[in-house]
């Protein structure tokens, strides 16, 4: 063994505390360090040829990296739908690097079971029946790949076609109706050969909506001639959190022939709360579902859920035949599920927070985000700067400047917000005006940090 190698195995009691004292001061000055990274990042060094140990990567790290990090896991980073890590997932996520589970296969470890008991627990969680199976993927643009893969194999499975066979080619044009897609769908219709183009927008619901109009949904379906379809309906859109009614586009499966996919990435934690529960009435209808437990679980970095009511057509997409791994019998292992075969126990940072907080602590983070995000808005709304472009209907407050809001401007208003240091927000389009969106996410966000938020947006906008 490499006597530096040698070195750190003797001394990794040692070395892990090092490593816990950098997290614990990182994480103790969170709320106050820059939520963005000041200045750019230092240039390049040249690969070590001899190392200097982990002590040494410790100390290097901390030196020239950690001081650019940004402090996303913070209460005022607003940007995208970020959420933080509670301190039961994180130590769930270290417990993962050190026992380093491969979940590729049941391979003598019970690590496979725990990971099925906690999408049984997630299924509970977002009212889903024990008709939906899943599995842990990296994040919602997997799992909505996935998703669409396994509607994929559904379509050709009404057409006569086995497409994990012959190609999504064998299927000819394919149709893929949304009102309000997300990003990630049209590029997983690329990675799945389907096609950006085949993703056709309807009409959405009138009076500043994000929401699609079922009955034009319904006269788009009608128009295909019984031609099978893929629907992707939509549980909290990225800047406004507006919702399909999912219910109604259910219940167009009993005239048309179309697979139901939900993007319910971040939108699907409504379910914990009994205000906000009536906003997913119908996921438990869909064929497949997405939600992103990096967002609203607030779970560290990696981890998503994909659900199905189709595992036998999933397992006909992502099995792996080879002599050493087995044939995907009884309950498959979970690399005849996901486009990976080797993978970490990204559960298991779930399976802690869950057993820490149960439902009624993530259901309290969700009221209080939706809480804070409303205060917000009201506060944007008395700004004479600033001006709501859409209301709050849940986690993300949609803004921009109330005169002029050009895109120079709104970028100059970013940048002003950021460099301030106190918080962070993304910029967006809504309705062809350039805007900033505020995601309320974290679990650490407190109404000082609201108030503190608004008091930067209020100065930059003067």
């Amino acid at each position: 063994m490499h006597r530096t190698l040698a070195d750190d195995l003797s001394r990794l009691p040692e070395l892990l505390q090092s490593a816990r004292d950098v997290a614990a001061r990182e994480l103790a000055d969170l709320a106050e360090r820059p939520v963005a990274a000041p200045g750019p990042a230092p240039g390049r060094a040249p690969l070590p040829d001899e190392g200097a140990g982990g002590t040494g990567a410790l100390a290097r790290f901390a030196e020239r990296w950690a001081p650019g990090f940004s402090g996303s896991a913070g209460p005022r980073y607003l940007g995208f739908v970020t959420g933080g890590a509670t301190p039961a997932s994180v130590a769930g996520d270290w417990l993962t690097s050190a026992f380093d589970q491969n979940l590729s296969g049941a391979g003598g470890s019970w690590a496979a079971e725990l990971e099925r008991e906690t999408v049984a627990w997630l299924r509970e969680l977002f009212g889903l029946g024990e008709a939906h199976s899943g599995a842990f993927v990296t994040g919602a643009t997997a799992s909505n790949t996935v998703g669409l893969a396994i509607a994929r194999e559904w379509l050709g499975e009404r057409l006569g076609v086995d497409v994990s066979r012959a190609g999504a080619a064998a299927l000819g044009p394919v149709d893929v109706l949304s009102g309000s897609p997300h990003s990630s769908v049209a590029k997983a219709l690329s990675v799945l050969g389907i096609g950006r183009d085949r993703l056709r927008r309807v009409p959405l619901l009138p009076g500043n909506r994000e929401a699609v109009d079922v009955t034009a949904l319904e006269t788009a379906l009608a128009e295909l001639g019984g031609r099978p379809a893929i629907v992707v309906a939509n549980a909290g859109t990225v800047n406004t959190v507006d919702f399909d009614d999912l219910r109604a586009i259910a219940a167009l499966k009993e005239r048309y022939d179309f697979w139901l996919h939900v993007d319910a990435a971040f939108g699907g934690f409504a379910a914990l709360c009994p205000e906000y529960a009536a906003l997913v009435d119908g996921l438990d209808a869909a064929d497949s579902v997405c939600v992103d437990l990096h967002k609203w679980l607030n779970v560290p970095y990696d981890a998503a859920v994909q659900f199905t009511r189709r595992r036998d057509l999933q397992v006909a997409v992502f099995h792996n035949a080879s002599p050493y791994l087995g044939p995907p019998t009884g309950e498959p292992d979970f690399l005849h599920l996901t486009p990976e075969n080797s993978r970490r126990l990204r559960a298991l940072p779930a399976w802690f927070s869950l057993v820490a907080y149960g439902r009624a602590g993530h259901r309290e983070i969700v009221e209080r985000n939706v809480a804070l995000a409303r205060r917000l808005g009201e506060g944007i709304d008395a700004v004479p700067g600033l001006r709501l472009l859409a209301p709050v209907r849940l986690n993300v407050v949609c803004f921009t400047l109330a005169q002029d809001p050009s895109p120079e401007r709104v970028d100059a208003l970013e940048r002003a917000v950021a460099d301030s240091g106190e918080t962070y927000v993304t910029p967006t389009v809504y309705g062809g005006v350039p805007a900033l969106r505020a995601a309320f996410s974290n679990w650490r966000t407190t109404e000082t940090d609201t108030r503190r938020v608004l008091e930067v947006l209020a100065a930059a906008s003067a």
